[in-house]
């Protein structure tokens, strides 16, 4: 598919917000007028077991809660020509323009962000959820603050290898990804995220990144490489031990969540500030009085006609297509489904969806569970002539 679609989904398509590595992202409205963010996937090199974990981990997405730094997720489309999901709208700016634009946070404001941030991790990782593509680029500064969006993607990080070399994610990327994730192992945990997030807060205070070079294989030799140090210069003293631990090379070195919440909120201490003022004060630097929002510029007379006269579709009616899904244990999965999930994917962030699972009531579209249709192709793909 060229161009900008009329439709995804229920939603009605406003205007191209990005775009990327992984596809292009646009500002679209329900039918009652929400904007929200609507993201297409790339299509080439997705194969089936993809996009049923895409499917399951969707399902797990809308779970999240007690959180007010990540973006809700709303809705996805896994088995789509082009699979897409659907995500709150935040308006604002990226950290990555802030400090491109504005300059580094001062230490207090850093320690401020990552202690908010940790808040949004520990909620998707509470759900069974990793992020795995935690950056500058994914982290939103708005009027309440910063918030994580792209989560419920890490589906597609695992995705054939070499989809990572696409021209603008990669880059982005690798340079925050750890070891053992640049090295192409699926089976990461937390401590990935916790890098990640070291990461940021590495950026927020030096605008660099612990590892770069002119390529991204040259920056994934760097990253794997245990006997090369990540650049930690410019890094204020007072961080300098925080960010290093959470940039250490093994995963097992690494401190969790709750230890990187504990430093900072320990260094906002020692600067004399209150979490709640800190807070106030990244959003008065990062904000300075105003907050870029696509969903508040004028919209086109066409426009308004096509979202007042819902038409044809692109991916599915009306409804959600996760709708009629349940989660399920490892037990409900068929044998070929399991042998090639233990083979492919982590099995930490793999829930399950049902085989006896409808599609939802009144639908004459009765979807099959990612489960099934993946047996059924497996089944397919495998298929040996009886007479041989």
């Amino acid at each position: 598919m060229t161009g900008r679609p009329e439709r995804i989904g229920r939603y009605t398509v406003a205007k191209e917000l990005g775009s990327g590595g992984m596809g292009e992202v646009y500002l679209a409205y329900t039918p009652g007028g929400d904007p929200v963010a609507v993201k297409l996937i790339r299509s080439d090199k997705l194969d089936p077991h993809t996009r049923a974990r895409f499917e399951k981990e969707a399902l797990i997405a809308r779970t999240v809660i007690g959180t007010n730094r990540v973006a809700r997720f709303l809705d996805a489309e896994p088995f789509a020509d082009r699979p897409w999901l659907a995500m709150e709208y935040v308006a604002g700016r990226t950290l990555l323009a802030c400090v491109n634009q504005d300059g580094v946070l001062p230490s207090p404001l850093v320690a401020s962000l990552g202690v908010l941030l940790t808040e949004g991790l520990a909620a998707v990782h509470a759900a069974g959820l990793l992020h795995r593509d935690l950056k500058p680029q994914n982290i939103i500064m708005g009027k309440e603050g910063p918030m994580i969006i792209d989560f419920g993607l890490s589906a597609f990080m695992d995705a054939a290898h070499e989809s990572l070399s696409h021209s603008g994610m990669i880059i982005g990327t690798v340079r925050c990804m750890p070891a053992e994730q640049a090295g192409g192992n699926p089976k990461v945990t937390a401590a990935a995220d916790v890098y990640a997030l070291g990461t940021v807060l590495l950026y927020a205070a030096t605008r660099h990144y612990p590892y770069d070079g002119a390529a991204w294989e040259a920056i994934a030799m760097q990253v794997t490489n245990p006997d090369i140090r990540p650049n930690l210069n410019d890094v204020p003293e007072d961080l300098k031990p925080l960010i290093s631990s959470m940039l250490a090379h093994a995963p097992e070195h690494r401190p969790p969540l709750a230890t990187v919440a504990a430093e900072c909120q320990a260094l906002l201490k020692s600067a004399g500030l209150r979490p709640a003022d800190a807070r106030l004060a990244l959003i008065a630097r990062t904000t300075a009085g105003e907050v870029p929002d696509a969903a508040r510029e004028p919209l086109s007379p066409s426009f308004e006609k096509l979202l007042d006269n819902p038409g044809k579709t692109f991916g599915s009616g009306p409804g959600s297509p996760l709708d009629g899904l349940r989660l399920a244990t490892e037990a409900d999965e068929p044998e070929a489904v399991k042998v090639a999930q233990s083979e492919q994917t982590p099995k930490t962030t793999e829930p399950s969806v049902s085989t006896k699972a409808n599609a939802r009531p009144g639908s004459t579209n009765r979807r099959l569970p990612a489960s099934k249709r993946v047996a059924s192709e497996l089944r397919a793909e495998y298929a040996v002539d009886a007479a041989l």
